[in-house]
């Protein structure tokens, strides 16, 4: 990033090597990250996010293939956001749970959850098996922005949301929860409250990250209209 200003700064990119695609078969993927040892701020973040970069851990990461361009970013415009039928039955199966916000994860019960989680849906993924070390790095990482939202079954935690605050929305890091609620369809209802309370506090988007056109678990995220995509360095309406 090499801005044409008196504060104009470089920035270093490194690209790793080519390995398989976490999201489609029979693809090579390669990925840019930010400088480690630079400092994010919270306006950095914004504006790498704007160009399509994720956190990841402690890392901000793009995709950045040789020839595959399969993986878009996307964000919901929360002011013009229309909340379907279908979204308002998710509403109304948890109704019963309770949301803690807290700003650290440090309950037994958050990595036994996590465990569930990975070693039951993400059994064909590279975070397989899970393990405290992957945990403490992927999950317990934070920036001064970060928030956990926790949810609550009676006392028992069965999902939990990690949301970076951005000077422009949230960013919707990371969800897991109890592969044995999975009726309750409870990605989808993190996003709902994430919405409704960039809503709240008048905050224009939710960063969803990449969507995928031929991935299955990336599909629940057209589902979310409108959606903008980031097409050739623009934010566009998708149609």
């Amino acid at each position: 990033m090499d801005k044409n200003s008196e504060n104009s700064v470089k920035i270093r990119l490194f690209k790793t090597p080519t390995h398989n695609c976490s999201y489609l078969q029979d693809r090579q993927a390669s990925t840019i990250f930010v400088d480690p040892d630079l400092l994010i701020t919270k306006s950095l973040y914004t504006e790498f996010s704007e160009l399509g970069f994720r956190r990841s851990g402690s890392h901000l990461y793009r995709p950045d293939c040789d020839t595959c361009k399969a993986c878009i970013s996307c964000r919901i415009p929360t002011k013009t956001f229309s909340i379907k039928n279908k979204h308002r039955r998710v509403i109304k199966k948890n109704q019963d749970l309770v949301v803690v916000k807290t700003n650290a994860l440090t309950c037994d019960q958050s990595y036994e959850l996590y465990e569930r989680y990975i070693n039951t849906r993400h059994k064909d993924g590279d975070m397989y098996p899970a393990t405290s070390e992957q945990f403490e790095a992927f999950i317990q990482a934070v920036t001064p922005d970060t928030c956990f939202y926790k949810f609550y079954l009676k006392n028992q935690l069965i999902s939990v949301s990690i949301i970076d605050a951005l000077e422009n929305g949230l960013s919707a890091v990371y969800t897991f929860f109890d592969p044995r609620e999975k009726q309750r369809s409870l990605g989808i209802y993190s996003i709902l409250i994430q919405i409704q309370d960039c809503i709240a506090v008048g905050l224009p988007y939710l960063f969803l990250g990449y969507w995928v056109k031929n991935c299955k678990k990336m599909q629940y995220k057209a589902d979310f209209r409108p959606i903008e995509i980031l097409v050739e360095g623009r934010w566009l309406l998708a149609k």
